[in-house]
């Protein structure tokens, strides 16, 4: 079990404690998270079509997105090095201050206006807007300093719901902050299965993770092998085998949280695919 996962089970569990009377129907209105990362953002013609098939979803929606290709790029332009172990970013005060600019900036605010103009009535968010994800930097992990990057503890679900309610549809970018003062670079995939969690109790919930693979592939350099289903007991055999490694499995794993959870759906799919039934991989 990774700290992502650790953590993100913690985030559900305060998140249920703080549930107050959601809706009262009979029948809980659908709602999709919808998960993209940034090589299909920072594509023009990619997000175009995103922007389309996003704003085609039915119901209520949130979007979260990444952006780390952009932060890379313009971390270089300023002089600044990007660090990556395993994956992941280090984030100290100089490249904090730039995905802070990047994902909270240039990259939502881009996404916002494109969904305005298919009139999707869309409100660009950090964790730290209307204290809507709070976390606590991450501490040191196998002697590795990580810097100003966050470990969700709580989404506030009946915050979003109302801002879901009122028409408005919000879109995430992947920063938190830890409520005295300071800004914290997150992961986006456990962003967006925090924040599924968090409106589960208010809707009937489908989580999305899309990216540029058509789902979860048994053959990684043959699109056509995707695993139309993955379970518990999949999970562990196809980690075992190699057949999921490397950054598909915290994808996975905050998958089949958010599952557990009381999410009704997860979804792992290619950005283009959005919205079709059988496409992509199906977590359950």
């Amino acid at each position: 079990m990774t700290k992502d996962t650790e953590t993100l089970k913690h985030s559900a569990t305060l998140h249920t404690e703080e549930v107050k009377e959601p809706r009262a129907t009979q029948r809980k209105e659908k709602a999709f998270v919808v998960k993209v990362g940034g090589a299909v953002v920072e594509d023009e013609a990619q997000l175009a079509r995103l922007i389309s098939d996003f704003s085609a979803l039915p119901g209520r929606k949130v979007l979260v997105h990444g952006g780390g290709r952009r932060a890379t790029k313009v971390a270089a332009a300023l002089g600044i090095e990007s660090q990556m172990v395993g994956g992941r970013r280090i984030t100290d005060a100089d490249m904090l201050d730039v995905v802070t600019m990047v994902y909270g900036g240039l990259v939502n605010k881009n996404i916002v206006a494109q969904l305005q103009a298919a009139g999707v009535n869309a409100l660009g968010l950090t964790g730290a807007d209307i204290d809507v994800i709070r976390s606590h930097k991450r501490p040191l992990k196998d002697g590795i300093d990580f810097g100003f990057v966050g470990d969700v503890d709580r989404a506030n679900g009946r915050m979003l719901s109302t801002l879901i309610e009122e028409g408005i549809t919000p879109v995430m970018a992947p920063l938190t902050h830890d409520g005295e003062g300071h800004m914290l670079n997150t992961n986006a995939d456990t962003i967006a299965a925090t924040t599924a969690i968090a409106l589960a109790p208010y809707y009937d919930v489908t989580l999305v993770y899309c990216f540029e693979k058509p789902g979860v592939l048994a053959c990684p350099d043959d699109d056509t092998s995707v695993i139309d289903t993955i379970t518990h007991s999949d999970f562990t055999r196809l980690t075992a085998d190699g057949t999921i490694a490397g950054g598909m499995i915290p994808k996975i794993e905050n998958a089949l949280d958010a599952i557990d959870q009381g999410v009704s759906q997860v979804l792992i799919t290619k950005a283009d695919a959005i919205g079709q039934e059988g496409k992509g991989t199906t977590v359950k």
